[in-house]
């Protein structure tokens, strides 16, 4: 059986390229991943981190034209994460420095990674905010606070079976989220009140 001989061969060469670029797809994913949590403590830190930027685009291109001939890997949980991870980032400086946000076109990647890493994005502009709330900078908090509120609505409006979006659960998280930052930042600005009729009332005296 020549021809059974030729399959298999054919078969086995095409699996050990498939199994040579997951392991290369893998470790570029974890790459990905690695440098966008860098960068997002970076920004946390208020630091420039315009080099790592440079870093994250080429080692995502690099994994994206890795899975053009390859779907499957594309699909993997690895990919996906590596991509929600780089669209969290991306979407959240572009806020910090524009005050809107990149579209998945811009970012250059899938509609679902890229709606589940701006549902992250809640998670740091809430870090964002407490920060502020801490220096007593009641203001800026409720500015942050208002793009969480945006970014919840958007995520609202997408009600789909977790087979098409798995956002369901990090629907739930951001409500979480929201409505502590409502609690925190309202009980901030009421006691700056307090204290600004208490310093009136002495000021009086």
């Amino acid at each position: 059986m020549k021809n059974l001989e030729k399959i298999v061969s054919k078969i086995e060469s095409e699996l050990d390229e498939k199994d040579e670029i997951r392991e290369i797809a893998l470790k570029s994913s974890r790459a990905v991943v690695r440098i966008s949590g860098s960068m997002i403590r970076g920004l946390h830190r208020r630091e420039n981190v315009d080099e790592q930027v440079k870093e994250l685009k080429d080692e995502v291109s690099r994994l994206s034209g890795l899975l053009v001939d390859h779907p499957d890997i594309a699909v993997a949980g690895y990919v996906e994460s590596a991509f929600q991870e780089y669209a969290e980032v991306g979407i959240l400086m572009t806020l910090l420095e524009k005050d809107d946000v990149p579209s998945p076109e811009d970012l250059g990647i899938g509609n679902v990674p890229y709606l589940l890493g701006l549902a992250d994005v809640v998670g740091e502009l809430r870090r964002f905010a407490l920060n502020e709330l801490k220096s007593g900078k009641v203001e800026k908090a409720d500015r942050y606070l208002d793009k969480m509120e945006d970014i919840f609505s958007a995520l609202m409006q997408f009600d789909y079976p977790d087979a098409i979006l798995p956002v369901r659960r990090k629907q739930d998280v951001v409500r979480s989220l929201l409505e502590k930052t409502r609690g925190e930042v309202a009980v901030a600005t009421s006691t700056r009140n307090l204290h600004e009729k208490i310093e009136e009332v002495i000021r009086k005296k």
